[in-house]
């Protein structure tokens, strides 16, 4: 697999990520640690070479997963994670790393994210000049390579480079969830800002396996994601008619289709969840995927008819 460049640093990081928020268990359901860890080993093996994780998924159980399952071939994975929203001030966010690096298992992080900026959830509001500091003083202790920022608005990434040089932005982006392209993609391609697309599946829609009647277990946080709201859902369904063919005619997974489509976008890598080996090996396969021009312009046009009718709120549940 082909890596790229994070941003302005010097990290290579593979086209696809795999994202490991179900590993911490809690909003999911179904979810078993010796198959989280067989998919992280194959997802390694399959060529994928960078995992996102953070210490609020399970309260760091994701983030010891992933140290377990790949500890022994730490020196050639690069490991990103996230400090939440209640932990921005200066002395929290230094515990917060702390506790990552040793849920992780390692004496260093390669990109450190805020998860969400202050004041989200009913979060204390924190200066981004003190959080900055904070990953500043971690990056020139060596305990952080590059810093990062998720779910952030263009106008909170404008700020918070003011103070730091920024290499990531992880937004929620998929063909049929794209506020990310009217607000922040243009800041981040104009600063070589790195875009990490998650849910670039639509937790699980754009694999085409949930049908018009699908209902999620109790437990499961994506029965609130917007997206499968019933009259979202069935735009969704008519547009996943129309890709179907396309992947068809491709010989690929209509998730496979989903992922390549995102990292064909500028600057863009798509983190991809895995339940177990099969999905992780099927993921990695998704960076050997060329589209062609007449094949983005389809897609983007059918995503469309989902994205387009959606309203500006950029969070994509109603939690």
């Amino acid at each position: 697999m082909e890596l790229r460049t994070l941003g302005q640093s010097d990290i290579k990081i593979s086209p696809v990520i795999m994202g490991t928020w179900q590993a911490g268990k809690d909003m999911w359901t179904g979810i078993e640690d010796t198959q989280t860890i067989e998919a992280l080993r194959a997802a390694f093996e399959a060529g994928i070479t960078t995992f996102d994780t953070a210490e609020a998924y399970g309260k760091g159980h994701s983030e010891q997963i992933v140290g377990k399952a790949l500890c022994e071939v730490r020196d050639q994975v690069v490991y990103l994670t996230k400090v939440f929203a209640n932990k921005l001030s200066h002395d929290k966010l230094i515990k917060a790393c702390e506790r990552s690096l040793g849920n992780l298992k390692t004496d260093y992080i390669d990109l450190y994210q805020i998860h969400w900026p202050a004041g989200s959830f009913g979060c204390a509001i924190v200066p981004i000049e003190e959080t900055l500091g904070a990953m500043e003083k971690l990056q020139q202790e060596g305990k952080i390579r590059a810093i990062g920022v998720s779910n952030f608005s263009a106008k909170q990434l404008q700020e918070a480079s003011r103070y730091a040089r920024i290499d990531s932005l992880q937004p929620p982006y998929s063909l049929f969830w794209r506020h990310v392209e009217k607000d922040a993609m243009p800041f981040c391609v104009e600063n070589n800002i790195t875009v990490l697309a998650y849910s670039p599946m639509a937790q699980g829609l754009l694999t085409g396996k949930f049908g018009p009647d699908h209902q999620f277990a109790k437990g499961d946080h994506r029965s609130k994601n917007r997206l499968f709201q019933p009259n979202n859902y069935r735009r969704v369904q008519a547009a996943l008619d129309q890709l179907r063919p396309i992947a068809t005619r491709l010989q690929i997974a209509l998730g496979q289709l989903a992922l390549a489509w995102v990292m064909a976008q500028p600057q863009c890598c798509a983190i991809a969840g895995a339940r177990n080996a099969q999905q992780a090996t099927q993921n990695a396969a998704a960076a050997k995927v060329v589209l062609s021009l007449a094949d983005l312009q389809e897609m983007d046009r059918i995503g469309r008819s989902v994205a387009d009718r959606l309203d500006d709120n950029p969070v994509m549940w109603s939690f």
